[in-house]
Order: structure tokens, then sequence, then C-alpha cells
């Protein structure tokens, strides 16, 4: 997942940007404060974070401009807190407003909660594929040449999401609240136990070391 910033202030730039590449994101910042509507289009982020208050024209102006010719989400992140500015920023057609000073957990919780209403259930592709491995998640298995391996629900979730990591590390606790779902809330030891089960799993057809663990911080998929 891509995340554009849209923010003059260089120290908010640089904590998003550090935050969101350790939550296994993409990102890129605005360089040209006079051309933010094309360099959104040219790297087809996943999503965009607004400020309202920048160089020549303000988030609202470049948010109707996006608009125009894009659906991506957009959340605004600015120090005005009063109604009407949030009001105005989602009738432009922002997605969410989140104020100044930055509370990160909380951008992390909104961020991934507007991404996964957005792609999760909408995205056609249902076979990701990574280094031959593919997963088929409708019929919930794990392919390759010469073994197919059915999945539990939990397994096929947690697969899924290293599967969109691309062999970045996934954050233990985000892999978690990826299979929430519902009712089915899973802690770290119920995560732990399906790693095991899985890695048991692909033991069996020579793959013991797809799944890797990247102590204090989670785990990743390596061929």
């Amino acid at each position: 997942m891509k995340i554009f910033i849209v923010e003059d202030d260089e120290n908010i730039v640089e904590l998003l940007s550090d935050e969101l590449r350790q939550w296994g994101y993409e990102t890129k910042s605005v360089r040209d404060f006079n051309d933010v509507a094309n360099e959104i289009f040219q790297y087809n982020p996943n999503l965009v974070l607004m400020d309202i208050t920048l160089p020549y024209y303000n988030g609202f102006y470049w948010t109707q401009k996006i608009r125009q010719n894009s659906n991506v989400p957009i959340i605004f992140i600015s120090s005005h807190n009063n109604q009407v500015d949030m009001v105005s920023a989602m009738q432009f057609g922002a997605d969410d407003y989140i104020t100044k000073p930055i509370d990160i957990n909380l951008t992390r919780v909104k961020i991934q909660a507007i991404l996964r209403r957005t792609y999760e259930y909408t995205m056609p592709v249902d076979k990701p594929v990574f280094e031959g491995i593919s997963l088929d998640i409708s019929k919930a298995k794990l392919l390759a040449e010469g073994f197919c391996i059915d999945l539990t629900k939990t397994e096929l979730l947690i697969l899924e999401y290293l599967f969109n990591m691309r062999g970045r590390i996934a954050k233990r606790e985000d892999i978690m609240n990826h299979c929430w779902q519902g009712d089915d809330f899973i802690d770290d030891n119920t995560l732990a136990v399906n790693i095991t089960r899985l890695r048991k799993k692909l033991s069996g057809v020579g793959y013991k070391e797809f799944i890797q663990t990247k102590k204090g911080m989670g785990y990743y998929l390596q061929r």
C-alpha cells in the first residue's frame, strides 16, 4: 500500500514517513506545492494524507482537484480543530479528519480502517503470488508446483496479510488487526499457534523457512 503525504512541515513528514514505513507502507511526500494533484496522480497512491494550510493553494483546493479524477481515500491532518473546517473537508471530499498534534496510534488505526474498508473487500485479485507460491483466497488454499495446502480461516487471513506485504516485515499487532473480523478476535498467543501450524504444514511440502520471524517485530515471507 502506498501513501502520499501533502504536508509542508518537514518534521511532520519525517515523523509520518518513519512510522508508516514501520507499519509496512510505502510513502512519498509532495515536492512541488504548486503541482500537488499531478504528483499524486503520477504516484497513484492508495491513500493521501492532506494538510489544510499549504503554500500556494490550501488542502481544500487540492482535494477538490483530486476528486475530479480520483476516488483515492483522503485523510486531512490539520491544526485546525474547529467544526467549520472539519465539515468543509468532508464536503470537499475528505474521508476522515485528524487534528494536530498528531496522535500516532489514532492515525495508524484510522489509516488501517480506511484502507481495509476501501480495498480489502473490493480488490479483484484473489490469488496473490509471492516467489512462485500463490494464495487462492476464494478457495482457502496455498498452492505451488507439487503441492496444495488447505487453510483454516485464520491461517488464510494471516497469509493474506503476509502476501500483501510481499516480503516486508508485518508487525504482529497489524496481522492480528487484519484477522479481527466481526467477533473473530485473535490475541498474540493465538497468532503464534497459527504460525506454528502453518510452518508445520509448509515443512511437510519442503517450505519450512517460508514464514520467517523478525524478533520483537513480527513475521515476513522468504522463499
